[in-house]
């Protein structure tokens, strides 16, 4: 397995405070990759960085051995693709927010293949729904989608299941770990949903003041952590 990011001695200061200071990190390519840790300790900057939203303050961070500048090609950065927390659906139907992604592109779908990818989400009874009615749970799976249609090598998930019904929780891991066996997509999942990362992540991170603390297999992770913060934090007590 290659390494789709690597990062090294990477800062990242808002306002003259640091927010994100990683050492070496690589993030290997087809994975499922769980941060977790409180909050404010970098984990959204982190994904922000990963997306090509921002760039860092000091050190490198290379994409798929590239080293990652605001010059980075176009062709490269649609190769990522991120889920908010809050996803923005536009005014229009569910079926025509799925295909937005896809016009910016200039490339198209047929109505079959969009349907299909609706009923992966099981919102293809709900295509010609407007989104705006969509429950919380729905607007998310439809945000999913959105970004899964464009068959990204990367996706980025911040909290893509907070504040929802263990029903929809269920039905997006699913859709995570089906699309991550079929494509080798490699994710980088925030969650604050310690059994969400039990479930579904091959590696599990935790940041604390925008340092990363322990990354290790999952089960290690949870079962047999090195450092005290992890133990604390898998053990519900408060991490700073």
């Amino acid at each position: 397995m290659s390494a789709q990011y690597v990062l090294s001695d990477l800062t990242k200061t808002y306002a003259e405070r640091s927010v994100l200071n990683i050492a070496d990190l690589s993030i290997q390519s087809g994975e499922i990759l769980a941060l977790v840790g409180p909050s404010g300790a970098g984990k959204s900057t982190l994904l922000r960085l990963l997306n090509f939203l921002e760039f860092a303050d000091d050190g490198q961070l290379i994409f798929d051995q590239q080293v990652v500048t605001p010059d980075l090609p176009l062709a490269q950065r649609r190769r990522v693709t991120m889920v908010f927390q809050s996803p923005a659906l536009l005014k229009r139907s569910v079926l025509g927010n799925l295909k937005y992604g896809l016009q910016l592109r200039g490339e198209t779908a047929s109505k079959a293949e969009l349907l299909a990818h609706l009923d992966q989400v099981g919102l293809a009874d709900l295509a010609q729904q407007p989104a705006t009615k969509l429950s919380a749970g729905e607007a998310q799976r439809l945000a999913l989608a959105r970004a899964l249609v464009v068959k990204p090598d990367v996706l980025l998930l911040d909290e893509p299941t907070a504040n929802l019904d263990p029903y929809n929780v269920g039905l997006i891991e699913d859709i995570l770990q089906k699309n991550n066996a079929a494509r080798g997509t490699t994710v980088v999942l925030i969650t604050h949903n310690v059994f969400q990362a039990q479930r579904i992540a091959q590696r599990t991170g935790l940041l604390v003041n925008g340092k990363l603390v322990e990354i290790a297999p999952t089960a290690l992770f949870f079962e047999a952590p090195v450092e005290q913060a992890t133990r604390d934090f898998v053990a519900g007590k408060l991490v700073y």
